[in-house]
């Protein structure tokens, strides 16, 4: 028989990104092809431990320290031979660009993969025997791209790590920003000054007096500030082999000198200098609101140490560091409070419009896992303090605070394609080339038009202006950013635009029963006395009783006695007996209690259960109640009803829910099904499933999606098979939640129901506006080429091509000031 063994992969191959890197299948393989060896696999963790390596192993042909022998040998081979990089870059405007740059690196000999996006972030994995770090400097420096060497990754070096792979950018490489003489602004000023020499040349052309020459001049010079950048670009994607929109317009406008149309080449120039500038500014936008994230939490923390408290950067705070948080100051780290109470606002984190109220542990030192914590001990690097100063025992490291950790995770989230955009990059590769082609024929339109080739020519170039798909290139990332961008203001961390375009066409949605819908634990509803015994005496009994013992339904019965005795003593209760699965029993000044379900007093000695008294535990319980019967001696007291109540406002989550057409509802749940029901009949949900095993759960998801897409909405733990399953998987209570972050396509950071139909509604509106930008990119290119080919000059063609660029633009950014 196989035994298996773990090992941390961060330890094997340290300088692995993550486990989907192909140094991992490497590793796998190597391992596999061992005698002995059986199976090498990644297991995910699920306790918010690294991802572990699993390898099933016969211990008969092979020895548990030869398998860990073997595996550090190789992953220390493959580490050697394999170098990654991932860095934050400073020059990817734009999603084409980010393609192109992404192409000029694979091109790189020994680049086995390297990938590029437009949120300013590059991945390169190389060969170190065939190439190395400064030969991919080389070249981004070539394209003028620029690494930046504050922020590369969210993960902190290890302390022999060497910093290949995490270098900071020299002096050098600072004065290559590719942005230019007047930094960030040099393309909109180029493009400005383009538009000036335009205008002046076009103007003075009609001034008498003022020789040709001059007009033409101003329009060279419009042709060259407005026509630099773009050159760049198509000199760039020519060396990659493509033909890119750049590359288009600059056969547009060479034609339009050709025939002598000056005037006409620079404004085309102009006006796609000036759209491309304004969409680098959009798009930056849409990237600010994700590093505004970053710049939450503070730089500096005052720190307790030795007695005396010192002011030192938070990189610095080690986890057990006590910091000090005056009032209305934002929390340096993730913590717990240890002294002091206040009102923290965690919108910043968790998207609560409502300050949380803080307050002390009661024994610090006695904290073994912080993340057992409830919110009111729990604070979050770059939330804002309230009134009070707070002392705060630091949990992680600034590196791996929930703030971290969320704008590491939006990052990448930027990088991921939607769908619908790997649609339109497969439909511009063939569009381009299709464009061309239909240029080239009609560049001999003269022949059977009877015209001349200066006619055709210019006739052909009008159509190549009109059909650069500049529109449909920028439609579909810059909505994903966007939103991705607004949902992360809001507290929800949206994985990328593959779940964002899902949960925008979600038909149904299964939600987790406790701790989603309701709050968890269960609280006492109802008392009814029996027979005339006092609701006070039916109290004092059960809570004096049922304080012994630390069931979770005896401790909600004495914390409803504490709250309603008004701190009246009570009896001791002594000689506490647990009946399994039936209730308990206990001693009142030597008189017999009995407290628990109606059959505990079907079996014990003495009176039976009165039939008045059995119809009330019968009504309580078809309404979902849990039942607690109250026997002392002979008489009986009453019943007590507890329920896991639902979560305030669920109802009204459910019917907004509706209104953002969410057609089906089902609550699924291990709980017996007339307590389900009786929540779903509370809050409005269509269908109530209990009775349900974990497996149960995945297939009711699977049967779900048969009929259409589903979310299942959980707390990314147990409920993480069902999230698996669905279409997306949305957790709640992300924030502090290692195994919430990595589990779910969807996170809440907040454990706040209320963030869901902002979440829902967001990417509805998303997906809205992608359609929008389609429409907008393929209508203009459907209305001018035809124009274009019937007589439509170049210049109403290019207002109506760059106008509808910013219009798509425009329409995405809307999506930054969203409110439910």
């Amino acid at each position: 028989m196989a035994d298996r063994i773990q090992l941390d992969l961060p330890i094997l191959l340290p300088d692995v990104p993550d486990a989907k890197d192909t140094c991992v299948e490497r590793l796998t393989s190597s391992l596999q092809e061992h005698v002995g060896i059986d199976r090498a696999h990644v297991a995910t963790a699920t306790n918010g431990e690294p991802d572990c390596l699993c390898i099933h192993y016969d211990p008969d042909a092979v020895s548990l320290p030869r398998i860990r022998q073997m595996a550090k040998s190789l992953g220390t081979e493959i580490t050697d031979q394999y170098g990654h990089l991932v860095w934050g870059v400073e020059g990817i405007t734009h999603p084409r660009r980010a393609r192109t740059i992404a192409k000029r690196l694979r091109g790189i000999n020994g680049v086995l993969e390297a990938e590029a996006s437009a949120a300013e972030r590059i991945r390169v994995e190389y060969d170190r025997d065939a190439t190395g770090e400064e030969p991919i400097r080389d070249v981004l420096r070539s394209m003028g791209v620029r690494v930046r060497g504050d922020v590369l990754d969210a993960r902190d070096l290890a302390p022999n790590e060497t910093t290949e792979g995490h270098d900071h950018a020299t002096d050098e490489e600072h004065e290559h920003d590719h942005s230019g003489i007047f930094g960030e602004k040099t393309e909109l000023i180029f493009a400005i000054v383009a538009g000036v020499c335009v205008a002046a040349g076009f103007g003075l052309s009609f001034v008498g007096g003022v020789s040709e020459w001059i007009p033409w001049g101003l329009y060279v010079g419009g042709y060259v500030f407005g026509g630099y950048y773009t050159v760049r670009e198509a000199v760039d994607t020519l060396r990659v082999g493509d033909f890119e929109v750049d590359f288009l317009m600059l056969v547009a406008a060479g034609g339009a000198a050709a025939l002598g149309k000056w005037l006409e080449g620079a404004f085309l120039l102009f006006l796609f200098s000036l759209g491309h500038a304004l969409e680098h500014y959009a798009m930056g936008r849409a990237r600010q609101a994700i590093e505004s994230l970053a710049e939450l939490a503070p730089a500096t923390a005052l720190v307790r140490r030795d007695g005396a408290e010192e002011e030192i950067s938070v990189d610095d705070l080690r986890i057990g560091d006590t910091v000090i948080v005056k009032p209305n100051e934002r929390i340096p780290a993730d913590g717990f409070v240890t002294d002091g109470e206040s009102a923290v606002n965690q919108a910043p984190v968790t998207g609560e419009s409502v300050p949380v109220d803080k307050q002390p542990v009661e024994t610090p030192d006695a904290v073994d896992d912080p993340t057992d914590l409830g919110a009111a001990h729990r604070v979050y690097a770059g939330t804002i303090n309230g009134s009070g100063a707070l002392t705060v025992r630091v949990t992680k490291r600034a590196g791996e605070s929930t703030i971290s950790r969320v704008v590491q995770m939006v990052t990448e989230a930027e990088a991921e394609k939607a769908p619908t955009e790997r649609f339109t990059d497969r439909f511009e590769r063939i569009f381009v080339p299709a464009v061309l082609a239909l240029v080239a024929v009609l560049l001999f339109a003269w022949i059977p038009l009877n015209e001349t080739f200066a006619d055709s020519f210019y006739r052909a170039m009008a159509v190549l202006v009109a059909a650069s798909p500049c529109a449909l290139a920028i439609a579909t990332p810059s909505a994903v950013l966007s939103g991705v961008a607004r949902a992360g203001q809001g507290g929800v961390l949206v994985k990328g635009g593959g779940p964002l375009e899902r949960l925008g066409r979600l038909g149904a949605l299964a939600f987790d029963k406790t701790g989603t819908l309701t709050e968890g634990k269960p609280r006492v509803t109802d008392v009814r006395p029996y027979n005339g015994t006092l609701e006070e005496e039916l109290l004092r009994v059960a809570v004096a009783t049922e304080q012994l013992s630390d069931h979770p339904l005896a401790e909600a019965v004495v914390r409803h006695g504490q709250e309603h005795l008004d701190g009246r003593s009570l009896p001791d209760a002594t000689g506490l007996e647990s009946i399994t699965g039936r209730g308990i029993r206990a001693s009142l000044g030597g008189v017999p209690v009995y407290v628990g379900k109606d059959t505990l007093f079907d079996e014990i000695d003495g009176s039976s259960l009165p039939e008045a008294l059995r119809e009330t535990v019968e009504s309580l319980e078809s309404k979902g109640r849990t039942t607690m019967i109250v026997r002392k001696g002979e008489t009986y007291l009453g019943v007590i009803g507890l329920a896991d109540t639902p979560r305030q406002g669920a109802a009204d989550v459910v019917e907004r829910l509706r209104q953002l057409d969410i057609r089906r509802m089902v609550m699924i749940s291990g709980d017996n099904q007339r307590v389900v029901d009786a929540v779903a009949e509370t809050l409005g949900i269509d269908e109530a499933r209990g009775d349900l095993l974990p497996d149960d759960k995945v297939d009711t998801v699977r049967v779900l999606q048969n009929d259409e897409d589903v979310a299942m909405v959980g707390d990314g733990v147990n409920d993480a098979p069902a999230m698996a399953n669905a279409s997306v998987g949305i957790a709640m209570g992300a924030a502090g939640s290692d195994v919430a972050l990595e589990t779910a396509d969807v996170a809440l950071m907040a454990d706040d129901l209320s963030r869901l139909p902002f979440a829902v509604g967001l990417s509805r509106q998303t997906r809205r506006v992608i359609t929008q930008n389609l429409w907008i990119a393929l209508g203009m290119v459907a209305v001018l080429v035809p124009a274009t080919i019937f007589g439509l000059d170049i210049g109403p063609a290019v207002v109506l091509h760059e106008g509808s660029t910013l219009l798509v633009v425009g329409n995405a950014l809307r999506l930054l000031r969203y409110s439910p």
